[in-house]
């Protein structure tokens, strides 16, 4: 049976760093209109175990007021990226976490979708690359929010990768990932690193919890965070943002969906026509682009990918192949590498000679410092 086909979903503002040129007005508490929604939550989140940052406190003074500093010096002067998320403390052990506010008549089933990835036995097993759900909260003032409180994540490919293995390792924890959900029949709809959708978790890899804005700085914004490399310290990488994902039932057999336009505007089979699409090849295009665009163009190291990614990004969504398929095909490849390739240098077709002669030199003690020590080629997280 076919899929109804839902309303085509406007497409959201792109993500912005809103920085404040000049003081906050006193008035509303010095606070974009959209921020104070978290605001006028604080109280409450502090109750359920949640303390948000300075900024978002009814008490709060500017940092700045009565002083000649600049406000975008200021931590207290930056607002979030986006503002349906929100950074706090977890009081409970000092933990960072991301909340992230839901609107159940825009996104009806991001909740629901969120939450089967967060509920055993799902939950527990390991090809599950969706990003665990903590609680979801429904808000007091609003009956249509729901609050979902998850890790705090980083961008996937920052800091960038040293070694071919450790890509293998991220391509190898993404296609698992999306074929757990391709079997669950999820679709994703947004596999988009535009909207920052592939995330990871940096714990090791960063020498202490970073602020969401700042992420070279500590959550205070004292500190310069220390990064460290995926092979002295396995991550594991997830999938975020279920807000236009969807969940067939097993006798829906030719699901369709309108397109929606996110940060990828390549999709083939949205480029001349707006008639509904199956969403589980358009997400092998989504994958396979992300691949593309962020390792085979980039270096010359990741030319083994060529081919499947080639076969992933086909205009006819129809001949690609099935995630499954791109599983099989790709542990073949992982397969045929040796520990020369894996453990050689990620070397961008941008840099520049001289970085690059340095970069090689601290390269030789690191591989050196692994082999010594049997860290892995391919480092897999716990």
């Amino acid at each position: 049976m076919s899929a109804s086909a839902h309303a085509i979903e406007a497409e959201p503002a792109a993500k912005r760093l809103i920085r404040l040129d000049l003081p906050a007005p006193l008035e509303e508490g010095g606070l974009d209109p959209e921020e104070r929604f978290w605001r006028d939550h604080q109280k409450w989140l502090e109750e359920r175990g949640y303390l948000l940052r300075p900024r978002y406190r009814p008490d709060w003074v500017p940092s700045w007021e009565g002083t000649n500093r600049d406000p975008e010096e200021c931590e207290d002067g930056l607002t979030s990226f986006y503002t349906q998320v929100m950074d706090a403390m977890r009081l409970s052990d000092g933990g960072i976490v991301i909340l992230k506010r839901v609107a159940q008549s825009e996104h009806p089933y991001e909740a629901e979708i969120s939450e089967l990835f967060s509920t055993e036995p799902l939950k527990a097993d390991p090809r599950n690359h969706c990003v665990p759900i903590h609680e979801a909260l429904r808000s007091p003032h609003d009956e249509d929010v729901i609050i979902l409180v998850m890790p705090c994540l980083h961008v996937f490919n920052h800091p960038r990768f040293d070694t071919v293995g450790e890509a293998v390792e991220c391509f190898r924890q993404l296609f698992e990932g999306m074929q757990f959900m391709h079997q669950h029949r999820v679709a994703h709809r947004r596999v988009d690193i535009m909207r920052a959708n592939v995330m990871m978790d940096p714990t090791g890899l960063v020498s202490e919890p970073y602020h969401p804005l700042l992420p070279h700085l500590s959550y205070d914004g004292r500190r310069k965070v220390k990064t460290s490399t995926r092979t002295r310290h396995p991550v594991k990488y997830y999938f975020i943002d279920f807000g236009i994902s969807r969940r067939y039932s097993t006798d829906c057999t030719e699901p369709r969906e309108p397109p929606i336009w996110g940060g990828v505007k390549t999709v083939p089979e949205f480029q001349h026509s707006n008639d509904p699409q199956d969403p589980f090849p358009t997400d092998i295009y989504y994958l396979g682009n992300l691949v593309r665009e962020h390792f085979v163009e980039k270096s010359a190291a990741f030319a083994f990918m060529r081919d499947l990614v080639g076969d992933m990004v086909q205009d006819d969504p129809a001949k690609r192949p099935t995630i499954d398929e791109v599983v099989e095909r790709f542990d073949k490849l992982r397969a045929s590498l040796g520990e020369r390739k894996l453990r050689s240098r990620v070397v961008h077709k941008k840099d520049s000679s001289i970085v690059g002669f340095f970069r090689t030199i601290r390269h030789v003690y690191r591989t050196t410092e692994y082999i010594l020590t049997r860290k892995p080629a391919i480092p897999t997280p716990p």
